[in-house]
C-alpha cells in the first residue's frame, strides 16, 4: 500500500511539475532544429544534403541558424517555438514564433520547399503575438485543413507586431513611420529573411502569403499591395482599411504611401501588375460598425484587375480570433491556397 500511495504522489507531483513548467517534466525552453546540421564543409544551410537544381522551386535554408527555444508542444508532437530577431534592415529586435507542420519532417518532403505564412495579431501585438498560442487552434486548424485537401501546408511565422504595447492607444500600422522604429521593414523583409535562413521555403512569392485580425489584417492587406513582387495572397479578417495610427501626424506623404485604397489603385493602373488574392471575412456583428461597409467598398471597388478577393460575411460573427480562425476554414484558406505553391521541389 505504501508502495502505490508514493507512486501515486510521484505521479501527482510530476503533474504538477508539468503544468508549472518545472524541468525536466516539460520540454519548454529546450532547443528546437528544424533540419540537421550541416555536413562538414558544408555551408549552404541545406543540411548536407545534395545540392538542388538551378531551376528547383524550393529554396533550401539559406543560414546563419537562429536558436529556437521550445514554447510549446502540440499533441501531435510539433513545436511553436520562439526566437529573438535581430532586425538587420529594420534594425528592430523583438520575438517571433515559428511552427512547421508535421509533414516538413516527413522524408518524403525532406527536399521540398513549403509555403509561409506571416500571422499577425490584432490588439497590441507586443510584447507577444497571440497566434502563437494553442487556445486558438490555428496551428492544428492548419493541419486538420491540409489533411482536407483545403489548405497548403504553411509553415507559421508569428512575429511581435509593435515595438511596444498600446498604452495611450498608440500604434504603428505595421508600417515605417518616419522617426519611429520601422515596423514594416521588420514584417517584409527581416521576418522573412528569418524564414528563409532557417527553413526550406519556396523561392517564388507563389509560396508566401500574410493573415491576420484587425491591424494585423491591415498589415497583411498592405504588405501585399505594397510587395506583390515578394507575396502573393492574405487572409485579412475584421481589417482597418485605411492608416490610422496618430504618429503619422506631420508625415502625410509617407501616410499615402501606406494607404491600401491608393496602393490597390496604383496596382491596378499598372500594366503588367502580379496578380493578388485577398481573402476578406467580416463578422456581422463587429464591435465598429463601420468594419463590413469599408471592407465591402474595397472589394466593390479595388477587385478587378489583378487584384482578386473573395468576402466571406460571418453570421454573429464578432471581432475576435475565436470568430476568424474556425471561418478561415469555410473559403479564405481554399481561396489563397488555390493560387499558392508548395511544398515543391
Amino acid at each position: 500500500m505504501a508502495g502505490v500511495t508514493v507512486l501515486a504522489l510521484a505521479g501527482i507531483a510530476a503533474g504538477v511539475m508539468y503544468h508549472f513548467e518545472i524541468p525536466p517534466f516539460t520540454d519548454k525552453g529546450k532547443s528546437v532544429s528544424y533540419g540537421e546540421p550541416a555536413a562538414a564543409g558544408k555551408t549552404d544551410g541545406s543540411g548536407g544534403a545534395s545540392k538542388p537544381p538551378a531551376n528547383s522551386k524550393a529554396l533550401m535554408p539559406t543560414g546563419p541558424k537562429a536558436e529556437f527555444k521550445n514554447s510549446m508542444t502540440l499533441s501531435d508532437g510539433t513545436h511553436v517555438s520562439v526566437t529573438t530577431l535581430d532586425g538587420k534592415k529594420s534594425g528592430f529586435k523583438g520575438k517571433v514564433w515559428v511552427w512547421a507542420p508535421k509533414e516538413y519532417n516527413d522524408p518524403k518532403f525532406a527536399k521540398s520547399g513549403f509555403p509561409v505564412m506571416i500571422a499577425l495579431p490584432g490588439g497590441a501585438g507586443y510584447p507577444s503575438n497571440y497566434w502563437m498560442g494553442t487556445d486558438l487552434g490555428l496551428q492544428t486548424s492548419i493541419s486538420k485543413w491540409y489533411a482536407e485537401g483545403k489548405s497548403k501546408p504553411f509553415i507559421l511565422a508569428m512575429p511581435v507586431l509593435n515595438p511596444a504595447g498600446d498604452e495611450k492607444g498608440i500604434y504603428w500600422d505595421g508600417s515605417d513611420i518616419p522617426g519611429q522604429p520601422k515596423m514594416g521593414t521588420w514584417l517584409t523583409e527581416d521576418v522573412p529573411d528569418l524564414v528563409k535562413a532557417n527553413f526550406r521555403t519556396v523561392k517564388s512569392r507563389d509560396g508566401w502569403a500574410y493573415m491576420g485580425s484587425s491591424t494585423g489584417g491591415f498589415a497583411s492587406l498592405k504588405a501585399v499591395l505594397q510587395h506583390p513582387d515578394k507575396f502573393k495572397a492574405a487572409i485579412c479578417s475584421g481589417p482597418d482599411i485605411v492608416p490610422d495610427s496618430s504618429l503619422w501626424k506631420g508625415h502625410d506623404k509617407e501616410k499615402a504611401e501606406n494607404n491600401p485604397e491608393l496602393l490597390a489603385k496604383a496596382l491596378i493602373d499598372k500594366k503588367g501588375s502580379p496578380d493578388v488574392y485577398l481573402a476578406f471575412q467580416v463578422g456581422d456583428n463587429e464591435s465598429n460598425k463601420k468594419t463590413l461597409p469599408d471592407v465591402q467598398k474595397f472589394v466593390a471597388t479595388y477587385g478587378k484587375g489583378p487584384i482578386h478577393t473573395s468576402l466571406r460575411v460571418i453570421p454573429g460573427g464578432q471581432h475576435n480570433a475565436k470568430t476568424y480562425v474556425p471561418n478561415m476554414g469555410e473559403g479564405p484558406i481554399q481561396f489563397i491556397s488555390k493560387v499558392m505553391e508548395g511544398p515543391v521541389e
